[in-house]
């Protein structure tokens, strides 16, 4: 495997001098958390090639054309079966192409959406990422067998952080290697908001060695999200064939915009109804 010295030297001095400040959380154009506000806005970040947006909230007044890239996502812990059943109605009706659940509802969801083009996603060793390979493995099979297509797992922080490397390749291999079998992807949240910005290279290259499909910048519940710095970082680190993610802390249109010039693939955002009404996101992954 390529050395810690030579992945930095070959990425972070290509990038960390040319990358954008963060955005602000309100836009300019109609002063506020936008999509129906601002969709010509969103129309742009799709043109550019963003291939799923992700979302919590009211899908009312998503233009059709800008649904197909959202993620309908609802990984609150009070969540209810009532709660679950709505979001996948929502997706239905407004075309998204996923709901993103809670392994526990995973089942439900799948059933909810059974018929439909809507896809489920589901989340492993999340939020924290601190179980072992095999639990995450196990996990991962589980809400396949329950009917998600997509899992995002949460790498193993502390292992990264200890410079135990084998571990934290295993543990992303593992559930590569889980998802594959069936057909699903596997989307590695590494939690940039966690990590120096060497971590954060060394993480994505090895998610890319462990054949990860995806890195991800974040849970949304480690108290920070996605920045452009993150995005183009962990871009130039996978090179151009693996998706990057933008999770977290993504309210407006010029924030998806940017990101998605900085080489995310898809976004994760609470706000993604709201960027596209004009409503208030919380935030979340």
């Amino acid at each position: 495997m390529t050395s810690r010295e030579e992945i930095i030297e070959a990425v972070t001095d290509q990038v960390l001098t040319a990358l954008l400040a963060e955005t602000s959380s309100t836009c300019s154009s109609c002063g506020s958390d936008c999509v129906v506000g601002c969709s010509d806005k969103v129309r742009a970040v799709v043109a550019n090639g963003a291939a799923r947006i992700s979302r919590y909230g009211a899908a009312a007044g998503v233009p059709a054309d800008l649904a197909q890239f959202i993620d309908h996502t609802l990984l609150k812990p009070e969540a209810t079966a009532d709660d679950i059943d709505e979001l996948c109605a929502e997706a239905v009706e407004h075309g998204f192409a996923s709901v993103c659940v809670n392994p526990v509802w995973a089942k439900r969801a799948a059933g909810n959406v059974a018929g439909t083009p809507v896809r489920v996603s589901s989340v492993v060793g999340f939020p924290f990422g601190a179980t072992t390979p095999e639990i995450k493995a196990m996990e991962a099979r589980r809400a396949i067998r329950d009917g998600a297509s997509e899992i995002d797992m949460v790498a193993n922080i502390g292992a990264l952080r200890s410079g135990d490397y084998d571990l934290v390749k295993r543990d992303i291999a593992m559930v590569s290697d889980a998802c594959h079998e069936s057909g699903a992807l596997n989307k590695v949240i590494i939690e940039t908001v966690l990590l120096t910005d060497e971590e954060k290279v060394i993480a994505s290259k090895l998610a890319k060695d462990a054949k990860a499909d995806f890195v991800k910048t974040s849970t949304g519940f480690a108290g920070g999200g996605a920045t452009v710095f993150d995005v183009a970082l962990m871009r130039e680190a996978v090179g151009p064939k693996l998706g990057v993610k933008a999770s977290g802390g993504i309210h407006t249109a010029d924030d998806l915009r940017e990101m998605v010039a900085a080489g995310a693939t898809r976004i994760g955002a609470s706000a993604g109804v709201a960027i596209v009404s004009g409503g208030e996101g919380d935030g979340e992954y």
